[in-house]
This record gives structure tokens, C-alpha cells and sequence, in this order.
């Protein structure tokens, strides 16, 4: 009889494992089709399949997922949840602290957003990206100097971090120093090339220091790249406007009351299409493109 179970194994199982391997591949089936529908954009089957899986076994990866989802549905507080648990189980896990901060930046909950920063940092003090989002959250509650200072301190852990190097360029310029805007600038010109956001700095800070036909061209740049971007055309036609030039100017605001007109209105305080080359002068003496 032993030499038979040695051969071919001993076919009975008891309820019990047989009960735990069930529910085993259940999880497993749980999760490959959560995660199949999630790629499909199959959110709320994919909920409902992770939430199966959660009920057989407590697992910090479903709970990514569950976050994940969350995100996608717009529904913050949930997805914040699953990631505080996370946290709590994975105590050293920057990356979820990080996760969390970025989730309160959606929320637009600028003070959780730093509490949660800090967690990661309090783990590891020299992760370039915590720094970064430090500087986010201290900015959006109207502190500048410790924004610009971790975004110093991001750049001095990672010389190539761009985006770090454009935040803070457009948050110097926003408070006039023009030339340490320029510096990192400069930086960004030399190393990516014709991208959007590098090219309506440049142009910002050609305008700052009064090269006006430079910023003009690179304007005319951003705006051949995108079409859409209301910033562009507000600010090259406050140039236009500065020079007198008022048909070009009236272009250009009529060019963002046709992409933006709630934002126009919002700029002038008393915008409309008949009445466009009366509110010019009010729209551009308001127009404020750092919003500092």
C-alpha cells in the first residue's frame, strides 16, 4: 500500500485542502479577469472581480488595482482608502506614499498632499520625485520660497529632472527673477526639443527680459504646435497690444474667446464677440499668465 501512494500519490484530500485550493484558484480567477477588464475599460466588472478576490485573501497588489480603478472612475476618496491600507501594510512603500500624494493633488487637498510627501521622505529623504511633489503641494498653498527650495533640492538629487527645472523657472519668473528663470530655461532648450510648455517659457521669459520679436517667434511656434493653447495667443496679443499693433491684438483675444469664451470672461469681467475691440485694453492690463 505505501509503495502504491509512493508511485501514485495518494488521491484522496480532505475537505479542508480542498477548500483552501478552491478558493486559491478562485482568487487567481478573480484577479486575471479584474486585471483583463480593468485594460479593457471594463472598471466597474473589474471592481466587482477585485472585490471577490479581496473577500478570499488581503492583498496589497488587488488593492493597487482597486486604486487604479478608482482613479479612472473619478471616485478619489475610495481610491485614497485602498492606498492608506496599503501604506499600513507596507510601511516602508514610498512609492504608495507617493501615490497618495498624488491622489490629494487631484483631490486638490494641498496639506494631505505634504503629509503624505513627508511619510516618503521620512523613509527615504533623497527621492528627487518627493521633493518635486513637496514643492507642488507648498505652491498651491501659496509658498513659495519652500516651493522653490525643494524644487533646488529635487534638481541638486537629479541634475536631468525637467520637470522639476520647468516648475521652478516659471515659478522665478512668476516672482521676477528673471534670470534665474532663464538659466534653467536655457537648460530645457538645449535638451528637449519643441515641446509645448519649453517653448511658452522661453518665449515668457524673452518677453521679461524685452526681446519682443524673439518672443513673438516662439509664441508663433507654440501656437503651430498647438492650435489650442488660449495662453499663447493672450500673451502674444499683449504684446501686439503693447505695440500698438491693436488689429493683431484683437486677432489674438478673438482667437481665445473662440477657444475659451467662459475664460475670457473671467479675465475681462465683460467679454463678448460684438464688442471684442472695446474690452482688448481691459483683458490684457488683466492678464496674468503665472497666476501668482
Amino acid at each position: 500500500m505505501n509503495i502504491l501512494k509512493a508511485l501514485f500519490g495518494n488521491s484522496e484530500q480532505n475537505p479542508e485542502e480542498e477548500k483552501v485550493e478552491a478558493e486559491h484558484k478562485k482568487f487567481d480567477l478573480m484577479k486575471y479577469d479584474g486585471v483583463k477588464a480593468m485594460k479593457m475599460g471594463q472598471f466597474e466588472y473589474a471592481l466587482r472581480c477585485f472585490d471577490e478576490a479581496l473577500k478570499l485573501k488581503d492583498d496589497s497588489e488587488i488593492r493597487d488595482y482597486l486604486s487604479r480603478v478608482f482613479i479612472r472612475l473619478d471616485r478619489l476618496d475610495e481610491a485614497l482608502e485602498q492606498l492608506q491600507l496599503m501604506a499600513v501594510a507596507e510601511p516602508d512603500n514610498t512609492d504608495v506614499k507617493l501615490q497618495m500624494a498624488h491622489v490629494c493633488y487631484m483631490k486638490e487637498d494641498y496639506a494631505a498632499m505634504s503629509d503624505a510627501v513627508e511619510q516618503a521622505l521620512a523613509v527615504n529623504g533623497d527621492l528627487p520625485q518627493a521633493h518635486f511633489m513637496y514643492a507642488q503641494s507648498a505652491l498651491k498653498q501659496g509658498d513659495v520660497i519652500n516651493g522653490i527650495a525643494r524644487l533646488t533640492k529635487a534638481v541638486a538629487l537629479d541634475d536631468n529632472y525637467a520637470d522639476a527645472r520647468l516648475l521652478r523657472a516659471q515659478t522665478l519668473l512668476g516672482i521676477g527673477d528673471v534670470k534665474g528663470a532663464e538659466e534653467d530655461s536655457q537648460w530645457l532648450s538645449e535638451r528637449i526639443e519643441a515641446q509645448e510648455d519649453v517653448l511658452l517659457l522661453a518665449a515668457r521669459v524673452a518677453h521679461a527680459k524685452g526681446n519682443d520679436d524673439e518672443a513673438i517667434e516662439l509664441y508663433n511656434k507654440v501656437v503651430d504646435q498647438n492650435p489650442f493653447l488660449t495662453e499663447a495667443y493672450a500673451e502674444r496679443g499683449k504684446i501686439y497690444f503693447g505695440r500698438g499693433d491693436s488689429k493683431k491684438a484683437e486677432e489674438d483675444m478673438r482667437k481665445v474667446l473662440e477657444l475659451e469664451p467662459q475664460g475670457l470672461a473671467n479675465v475681462s469681467g465683460d467679454y463678448s464677440a460684438e464688442g471684442v475691440e472695446h474690452q482688448t485694453k481691459q483683458a490684457y492690463s488683466n492678464l496674468n499668465p503665472f497666476g501668482l
